[in-house]
């Protein structure tokens, strides 16, 4: 098994950052002091709703295929430059000692396996910092300088270790609920009757790319909105509205959940670690004819860790709630054009 060369144990270092690659050495090693808990970055380095928001160099996005953090689990990516060009990812894990140590190879899942390299990453807590230490070693040293030269490894990964000091500030300062505001060119009554009746519901609630179904619509206190969801791949999806709070037309509470297809209240497996309700309230304000709504979403009775992956997604709801909101303008409009 790969063993880095011993260096002296740092406490303090001079600047946060550092980047080594001395001559006629096979390794590449960076360090990081990170301004936040151990316990988080080892989190954001291990899940996957976490490292695909930040993990590689500037530009470049990432399509997880599998992630699976154990001795011999793989996890498997495809990253995407900013070019256009798509680069497959394999990592084998060899060895995951919570929150202190990932010992793992990293290909890029060829047959080939022509950049093959092994990496020790360590998690150091001091004072509440994470002093975080990256060593990658490659078969050999003109490999190692050929991926300096080529590919601009060094630069990559003081790139990669900004973009991961920046998301975890990100979820360190994230609000405690969700908000998001649309104006509507509608009355009050015409928006708030689009979202209590299930014939105006089944015409715009959810993705844009998804297909939904009413199994039940009871709207009242205690009642429950349970509904199916198609993904283009042919996958069904549940979920369930359960309503808390309804004033007409100014006012709905009502707590959103993924489900089965009896209305049990369920974990989905796209999103294992998730608060398994959120407490939405959404307001209807007339204004000039038009309709001012805000919906506001938090979690309910969830767990530290679920939330912060809520908090984490806040970029990804907005752009989900903004589609499904773009649906229902398009409805209303549809109504009205059909009313004159």
């Amino acid at each position: 098994m790969y063993q880095h060369q011993k260096t002296k144990k740092i406490k303090i270092m001079a600047n946060k950052n550092e980047l080594i690659s001395e001559a006629g050495s096979r390794e590449i090693i960076t360090r990081r002091i990170i301004n936040a808990p151990r316990e988080l970055v080892f989190d954001v380095w291990t899940k996957p709703e976490h490292i695909v928001n930040w993990w590689g160099p500037d530009g470049f996005s990432n399509t997880i295929h599998e992630m699976e953090v154990k001795p011999g689990g793989t996890w498997r990516f495809m990253m995407h430059g900013p070019n256009g060009m798509d680069f497959p990812n394999k990592i084998v894990y060899k060895e995951v000692v919570r929150p202190v140590r990932l010992v793992y190879v990293h290909t890029d899942d060829t047959e080939e396996e022509r950049h093959l390299f092994h990496v020790i990453v360590t998690f150091e807590e001091e004072e509440g910092k994470t002093i975080l230490a990256m060593y990658m070693q490659f078969r050999t040293v003109e490999e190692r300088d050929r991926v300096i030269k080529e590919y601009g490894a060094l630069e990559g990964n003081r790139q990669t270790m900004d973009k991961l000091e920046t998301y975890l500030d990100k979820i360190k300062q994230a609000p405690k609920e969700f908000v998001i505001v649309r104006e509507f060119n509608a009355p009050r009554e015409l928006v708030f009757k689009a979202w209590t009746e299930a014939e105006h519901l089944s015409k715009w609630w959810g993705p844009k790319i998804f297909d939904n179904a009413i199994k039940t619509f009871d709207l009242r206190p205690g009642g429950i909105f349970h509904y199916s969801m198609k993904t283009p791949d042919g996958s069904i999806m549940w979920g369930r509205f359960t309503y808390k709070e309804i004033i007409a037309p100014e006012k709905l509470v009502f707590t959103t959940s993924f489900s089965d297809e009896e209305g049990n209240i369920r974990p989905t497996t796209m999103l294992p670690v998730f608060p398994l309700e959120i407490l939405n309230i959404v307001t209807f304000e007339e204004k000039n004819n038009k309709t001012i709504l805000t919906l506001k979403g938090q979690p309910v009775n969830a767990s530290e860790e679920e939330c912060k992956v809520y908090y984490s997604m806040f970029d990804s709801m907005n752009a989900g709630f903004s589609g499904t909101l773009d649906m229902l303008d398009e409805h209303l409009e549809t109504i009205q054009e059909t009313v004159n």
